[in-house]
């Protein structure tokens, strides 16, 4: 049985971002929202919001319990230096703390995440289950040489 470890991050969260579409609903005030304060315009693709929850299903089922705190810092990126001449160096700006919050909140909904008092948040046994799932699905379609040992 393949695990979220046995294939590629990035054909897994496609595939996944796939799933969560038909199960999450994104607000209307998405569109309109930057990702951080590190960025001048909020996200042009069509599936951002099915594919930021991929990924941050991801990073619960890798690295939690983990709070938003931490996963704002993951997310972010470097805001340029403030003057004239952008001489200075770029300074550290964390990631979009309300889209994690409620993005995190619909897959607790979908129960696919669960809070950890005190720890942060955690995936349930049925995230755990979809994400297996979703690998092996990935696994059987990728034609890569190198990953035939863990089909």
């Amino acid at each position: 049985m393949a695990t979220m470890y046995d294939v590629p991050a990035d054909a897994l969260i496609e595939a996944l971002a796939e799933d969560l579409e038909e199960r999450l609903d994104e607000p209307d005030w998405a569109q309109f929202a930057k990702t951080g304060v590190d960025r001048e315009l909020p996200p042009e693709q069509e599936d951002f919001w099915a594919t930021r929850a991929a990924s941050l299903l991801r990073k619960v089922a890798d690295r939690g319990p983990v709070g938003v705190e931490r996963l704002a810092t993951e997310y972010g990126g470097g805001k340029p230096g403030s003057n004239r001449y952008r001489v200075a160096p770029d300074k550290r700006a964390d990631g979009s703390r309300n889209l994690i919050r409620t993005i995190l909140q619909q897959l607790e909904e979908e129960d696919l995440v669960e809070t950890a008092e005190g720890e942060g948040r955690r995936v349930t046994p049925e995230g755990q289950s979809l994400l297996d799932d979703t690998a092996g699905n990935v696994l059987e379609d990728l034609d890569r040489p190198e990953l035939e040992r863990y089909a």
